[in-house]
């Protein structure tokens, strides 16, 4: 396998400075031991004017073959021989995008003492490798390389120059140029897309390759056109790790969106071990409270509690197909299930954390077939609208309104019942008139660190009657836990129905 990089420069800058950036003497050929060969590394020239690093991957077939282990293209042959005799020592591969890495790793990291003021530079880059599998061909390599700034070359490679009719073969020739990009870049997106051209590796794709992906795809892969098609093929079309993958780059997409970071979205979940079960991902603040009949030494929390008047709510509306937006870890999702008349169940949350963790407790890798179909998670933002929440019988968001910033409310209120327009909306919230009921919460706090507000039941009442006038629904109050005389209950709910005339209106549409 070859490839080389090549850029230009003059007496101030010189191209020389690429040796600097890649940590390797322009005077010295240099041999990298891999695990399946060895990485050869020269200059064929290097001056002020130009500079060019070559990199040559030496293929030990025979530890491509034992390593494999029956894995991959190299342990999965067609024929006896094509253990030993196939392409993976010529054609550029996965083989070459992990000797990119290992030789240059420090170059990937974009790390220079030498020459650091060089590290965020652009570059005049040159990249060529003659023979470069391509399942798409030459089209498939433009529509990878040209969105992320480089000028593309590429022509396939014919069988043989002296038959040419006997056509020409999958690989292809290409040449790169980019004068916008650092050698950094350059090098990351080589590593990603080389095995994603390729659509093989010759090693077994685990979980920590996702990981990989989204490091050696920070600042480009989120908003790639072919997003998808570079995450299936890099992760070896393992549905499981694709999904987790472009959830989470879901996730660097709406931070992006929101200019905050993923941290303060992706928060919905602190502690996997010992969470509290409040709804939702939030934390309790001994959120106890005695319900009817229950005994005095062994109070049922709230968040049972809660979650039992939504699904007595959810069965009062006559509902079948439910979205939990904001699902957290899935409690809602768990108890929804275990009643048959729920035939599809939706949870949507903005954190991964937390639809991992939701994806644990239901144990969905584990769940039979027929209970498999009933229940879906994916992540996403009710700051916007989106179209794969339309056409639902009803809609929950328990304990979810308070962790949005007051501006952003109404995107949410568009997005939930403007545009997604479920027959029934479930609206579940603290009541702040309650919390001096609490004897562990010190006056004036929230009852969770991420609570943008928290309403009295005036306020609530309120909101919610300004967004059914608003939206075509009737709205009525259901108190959550025991209502106190003077302050009410700990929890209040809204209970939101699309009117007949609107409800008319969306079936025809339908």
């Amino acid at each position: 396998m070859f490839l080389t990089i090549s850029t230009t420069g003059d007496e101030k800058t010189p191209a020389t400075d690429l040796s600097f950036l890649l940590h390797k003497h322009p005077d010295n050929a240099q041999a990298f031991s891999t695990s399946y060969g060895t990485a050869h590394v020269v200059y064929p020239r290097a001056d002020a004017e130009c500079c060019t690093v070559a990199m040559l991957l030496e293929v030990d077939t025979t530890a491509l073959v034992r390593r494999g282990k029956g894995k991959g293209r190299g342990g999965a042959p067609d024929a006896a021989l094509a253990q030993y005799v196939n392409d993976r020592p010529y054609a550029a591969s996965s083989l070459l995008a992990v000797a990119l890495s290992r030789v240059f790793s420090s170059a990937i990291r974009g790390v220079c003492n030498a020459r650091p003021e060089r590290v965020q530079q652009p570059l005049p880059l040159r990249v060529e490798i003659p023979a470069l599998p391509a399942r798409g061909g030459p089209d498939l390599v433009c529509r990878l390389f040209e969105p992320l700034g480089w000028t593309v070359a590429a022509e396939r490679v014919a069988l043989d120059r002296e038959f040419p009719e006997w056509g020409d073969s999958r690989y292809v020739g290409i040449v790169l140029e980019s004068d916008r990009l650092t050698l950094a870049e350059a090098l990351r997106h080589l590593y990603v897309l080389l095995p994603v051209l390729d659509d093989a590796k010759h090693y077994w794709v685990s979980a920590d390759e996702v990981d990989k992906l989204l490091r050696a795809g920070e600042g480009w892969l989120p908003t790639h056109p072919e997003q998808k098609l570079i995450t299936s093929r890099y992760l070896s079309r393992r549905w499981s790790l694709t999904r987790q993958a472009m959830e989470r780059l879901g996730l660097v997409r709406l931070a992006e969106a929101d200019d905050s970071e993923v941290e303060d979205l992706d928060n919905a979940v602190q502690d996997e071990t010992g969470t509290d079960e409040t709804g939702n991902g939030e934390s309790t603040t001994g959120e106890t409270a005695t319900g009817e009949g229950a005994a005095e030494d062994r109070p049922v929390p709230l968040a049972v509690q809660r979650r039992d008047a939504v699904v007595a709510a959810l069965k009062e509306s006559g509902a079948a197909r439910v979205l939990d937006l904001g699902c957290g870890q899935g409690q809602l999702v768990q108890a929804l299930l275990k009643d048959p008349r729920f035939t599809e169940i939706v949870g949507v949350d903005v954190s991964v954390r937390a639809l991992t963790i939701a994806s644990r407790r239901l144990k969905l890798d584990r769940m039979g077939e027929r209970q498999a179909s009933r229940v879906r998670l994916f992540q996403g933002s009710l700051a916007y609208t989106d179209n794969r929440l339309k056409g639902y019988d009803a809609a929950v968001l328990s304990e979810v309104v308070e962790h949005v910033d007051l501006p952003r409310l109404p995107a949410l209120e568009y997005a939930v019942f403007g545009s997604a327009r479920p027959r029934t909306v479930l609206v579940t919230t603290p009541n702040v008139e309650y919390n001096v009921r609490w004897e562990t919460l010190p006056a004036g706090h929230a009852r969770h660190g991420d609570h943008r507000f928290e309403w009295t039941r005036e306020e609530f009442r309120a909101w919610a009657g300004r967004v059914a006038e608003l939206h075509g629904y009737t709205v009525e109050f259901i108190p959550v836990g025991p209502d106190d005389p003077e302050v009410g209950p700990p929890t209040q709910m809204a209970v939101f129905t699309l009117t007949a005339k609107d409800s008319t209106k969306e079936e025809k549409a339908a």
